[in-house]
């Protein structure tokens, strides 16, 4: 009795020592996966062809808006045979290039080469697809394409629900001085432009009006423009007596063909005198008006507003007189 009680209870004792041992193990097993396990999912793409290898690591396993994205290119090329990337600075899309940066290609004892090349990349959050395009690997004195790597895109977000959390309406800056200031600045310049305007259509409208006046109507015009100038009153003689010469002048310009604007006074009257539309009368009143308005515009006889006021009233005599003369002689 004494040897089966201690048999079994040295089965017992040992049974519960296995377990134990059983329990510690996948206790240490557990740790080390949690401790060799990697913190973030990653996306492989293996892109190996005609024995030169070429793995494709993108980290994390969806492209996150919020955080950079990592590719790790490994190339592997076999013993005796010469392997080469391209610049892929402008093969990934969706993205921006931050940083890029190469290792040093390592040489197993196999004669394998291995080049590891890292890319840093910010994602662009109004892309529609994030891929890396397909390159040519260069091999030898030949080269392969590749297929394009399609990286995942971000999560879709939730659509948004409840009430707007922001106040549509636009708040209107505190009112103050410079404010002030500044909307009254720009009222001015505002009130200055529609001003510039109307004068640029009033003078343009003006010049059409007058350009459509029949010779008289523009000489009249001429003579009661130069009128409101007060040249006489502030003592420039020379100046009224060539103008108002000048306006009766274009008057028999544009009334008769004669280029008088451009004449002396003895050419003028010698032209006249061959013209039939002048009368006897007609040129010895123009040359009394041209001769006394020579000896103030040339000769340097001093004027007085009489004699300045004898001369408009001949110069106005003699349109008026002229045009009345020339509709007579065409009815």
């Amino acid at each position: 009795m004494k040897l089966s009680g201690y048999s079994f209870c040295h089965k017992e004792h040992k049974d519960h020592k296995v377990g134990l041992i059983r329990f510690w193990g996948l206790c240490v097993l557990c740790v080390l996966c949690g401790y060799t396990s990697p913190l973030s999912a990653a996306q492989v793409a293996d892109l190996s062809r005609d024995g030169v290898g070429l793995v494709v690591d993108a980290e994390p396993e969806a492209v996150d808006l919020a955080r950079d994205f990592f590719v790790t290119i490994t190339l592997t090329a076999p013993s005796g045979v010469a392997a080469a990337l391209p610049d892929l600075r402008d093969r990934f899309q969706g993205f921006r290039v931050a940083e890029d940066f190469a290792e040093n290609p390592i040489t197993d004892k196999d004669g394998r080469t291995t080049s590891v090349t890292r890319w840093r990349l910010e994602p662009d959050p109004l892309a529609r697809r994030y891929r890396l395009a397909p390159f040519a690997v260069q091999v030898g004195d030949g080269a392969f394409a590749t297929a394009p790597v399609l990286f995942n895109p971000p999560a879709a977000r939730d659509p948004a629900a409840g009430e707007i959390e922001i106040d549509p309406r636009r708040d209107l800056p505190p009112l103050s001085w410079k404010l002030v200031g500044i909307c009254a600045a720009v009222l001015a310049g505002f009130l200055l432009a529609l001003l510039v305007v109307y004068f640029v259509v009033r003078k343009i409208r003006l010049a059409v009006r007058v350009h459509r006046m029949s010779p008289i109507e523009r000489a009249l015009y001429e003579l009661d423009k130069l009128l409101r100038k007060g040249l006489p009153g502030r003592g420039f003689y020379k100046d009224f007596y060539v103008e108002l010469t000048m306006v009766v002048r274009r008057y028999i310009e544009r009334q008769y063909g004669v280029r008088a604007p451009n004449l002396t006074t003895d050419e003028f009257l010698r032209a006249a005198g061959s013209n039939a539309a002048f009368t006897q009368a007609s040129i010895t009143e123009l040359k009394a008006f041209l001769q006394s308005a020579d000896l103030v515009k040339f000769a340097g006889l001093e004027a007085t507003p009489e004699m300045a006021d004898g001369a408009t009233g001949k110069a106005r005599n003699y349109l008026t007189a002229d045009d009345r003369q020339r509709k007579e002689g065409a009815k």
